[in-house]
């Protein structure tokens, strides 16, 4: 299911929570913009880290809540690319790309009936060998602030467990 909806303008960031050690995790109020975000750095330049990750097929090898993912074309990712994911206890969670400006940022949009949710994913450069990372996750809709809070802890909590394993794989 992919929802056809818009933005809308949000509030301010809350609250730093510490979470993994390298991760800085932001948790937010009701009505704002991020519902998940996350800083974080690989250890890979650029280049390296944004053609590793958009091999999506690929993460269910760091992603334990992901069992696995398909992809339309297959193969890396690009600016038509649309697939699926499937979550552990969540099931199948379809994507199309929304934003595609390489190697700095992707963003794909998906959802369920009455709620869009748009996964931002953003590199910079922070060295020659590494790449920062910060992926910010909003949900938009008539739903979205009936879900937020339980959404927030669900997906922050999966993306806590899959960062050091994303940082471990990029080391390998």
């Amino acid at each position: 299911y992919l929802p056809r909806c818009r933005r809308s303008a949000g509030a301010s960031i809350v609250a730093h929570v510490p979470t993994v050690e390298g991760c800085l995790s932001e948790e937010v109020e009701f009505m704002t913009r991020a519902t998940v975000k996350r800083r974080f750095e690989v250890d890979a330049p650029l280049e390296e880290a944004w053609h590793r990750l958009a091999e999506v097929e690929r993460w269910p090898e760091w992603a334990p809540h992901i069992t696995s993912v398909t992809v339309s074309p297959p193969g890396e990712l690009g600016p038509t690319s649309s697939g699926a994911l499937q979550i552990k206890r969540l099931g199948r969670n379809t994507f199309r790309m929304s934003v595609w400006e390489p190697p700095v940022r992707w963003e794909w949009v998906g959802g369920l009936p009455g709620v869009c949710i748009y996964y931002d994913h953003r590199f910079e450069s922070s060295s020659p060998a590494a790449t920062r990372l910060e992926w910010l996750v909003e949900l938009h809709g008539p739903l979205a602030p009936l879900i937020r809070p339980v959404f927030a802890r669900v997906y922050g909590r999966n993306l806590d467990r899959a960062i050091p394993r994303l940082q471990e794989w990029f080391r390998r």
